[in-house]
């Protein structure tokens, strides 16, 4: 059977898959209000102004670690009945945050470009907040391309 990695980075899926991801980073970020979304907002500046493409770089880097984080919630999903993806994953959203975000982490302490790790690590304290927000749509994009 084909694992939820398997599937959305299959190569009739993966450049879409991809997409999605960086326009939900996108609509993440720009949704984002007040002083912890202006940080967010400046650090995502930051990344964009000093490494152009680097935000595409890291979600095809990132997607293949997330998708096993997500992969056991997925099965759990399916098993149960089904419904919306986004829906179940923000009900598991505190655990599934900081299982998502060993990820992030890993490659920020591998990382070799100081400013990068310095706006990951300007963030970082407010990102499972930010990233428990976006499951729902994470869902929703999951859900799409494998179901």
């Amino acid at each position: 059977m084909a694992t939820l990695r398997d599937i959305l980075l299959a190569p009739q899926n993966h450049r879409r898959v991809i997409d999605d991801g960086i326009a939900l980073v996108d609509e993440q970020i720009s949704e984002k209000s007040g002083i912890s979304g202006t940080a967010v907002k400046l650090a995502y500046k930051t990344v964009v102004t000093f490494s152009p493409g680097h935000i595409r770089y890291m979600v095809e880097q990132l997607m293949p670690g997330m998708l096993e984080k997500i992969e056991p919630y997925w099965d759990e999903f399916q098993a149960s009945g089904g419904g919306s993806f986004g829906d179940y994953l923000a009900k598991n959203g505190e655990q599934l945050s900081e299982s998502l975000l060993k990820v992030t982490d890993a490659r920020a302490e591998g990382s070799g470009r100081p400013i990068i790790v310095k706006a990951y690590k300007s963030v970082r304290g407010s990102a499972a907040k930010n990233v428990q927000a976006a499951l729902p749509e994470l869902g929703a994009l999951v859900q799409r391309h494998a179901g």
